[in-house]
């Protein structure tokens, strides 16, 4: 038996890249997913394959950014499952324009898709598994750029780091209902969607990276696999990076390649 056996999952920017790693590896593990994504074609994709494989799954096309688009998703994944266990919020946009080149389009889509519709799918699922009375589970999706500033990432590390507060603050109030929130941080990772970034990036970060491995989507998926188990449940409002370390370590490792001893 699976370890997600009998569960629904809504995995919101679920049909490629990480979001295609959470949404396959939860089907295989006996999940029911809805697959959300803007693009419908890619949603239903990711949704046949996990059907192919014998899993179950739906695709659900929607703009997350509007409140109609949110409730979509759910009035589809009810009606396909009757229920929803966990929620993984991982629809996001890496705006990568330098602070002095931030206009307010690509502000404003930072902020509604980022944070607005994290927010507020939260908000959707939270309230349906409050009416279910059987807990669930919350995934909020940041990033190792909310830890440490980036160049070129301004308004992308302000919108991941406003994932975190909110994770610890949702963790407080929803705890008593037997849901929990927790937040994972991907560092640059390889996926099937970023094949446009060049090979070079991969050795800048493994020169900093402890394990001397680029983290690729399934490690991703994984983390977000332990935090939704049975063994997780009384793990909340905490904040998850997934990097190989590189995160937690480059500061001591600048120093540590200093001249720190005395003659």
């Amino acid at each position: 038996m699976g370890r997600l056996t009998g569960r629904t999952a809504i995995i919101a920017g679920g049909s490629k890249g990480i979001g295609y790693a959470i949404s396959t590896t939860f089907a295989r593990e006996g999940a029911e997913v809805a697959v959300v994504g803007s693009n419908a074609e890619a949603a239903e994709k990711t949704a046949q394959e996990i059907r192919e494989a014998s899993g179950k799954a739906i695709a659900v096309a929607a703009d997350l950014t509007s409140e109609e688009g949110r409730a979509q998703v759910l009035t589809k994944t009810l009606a396909a499952f009757g229920k929803v266990d966990i929620l993984i919020n991982n629809a996001g946009w890496g705006c990568k324009s330098s602070f002095l080149e931030t206009d307010m389009a690509s502000f404003d889509r930072s902020i509604n898709l980022n944070l607005k519709a994290t927010y507020f799918m939260a908000q959707l699922a939270v309230k349906q598994m409050i009416d279910q009375g059987c807990g669930g589970r919350v995934i909020n999706i940041s990033s190792t750029a909310a830890l440490q500033g980036e160049r070129n990432s301004t308004i992308y590390s302000a919108t991941k780091a406003g994932i975190i507060s909110f994770t610890r603050a949702l963790a407080l109030e929803v705890g008593p209902y037997g849901i929990t929130a927790n937040c994972v941080l991907p560092g640059f990772t390889r996926t099937n969607n970023n094949g446009h970034v060049p090979p070079t990036i991969d050795e800048s970060f493994l020169a900093i990276t402890p394990t001397k491995r680029i983290t690729v989507a399934q490690d991703i998926a994984n983390a977000c696999l332990f935090l939704v188990s049975e063994e997780a449940k009384q793990i909340t409002a905490q904040v998850l990076p997934v990097d190989g370390g590189y995160s937690g370590t480059r500061a001591m490792q600048a120093a540590q390649n200093a001249s720190m001893q005395r003659a």
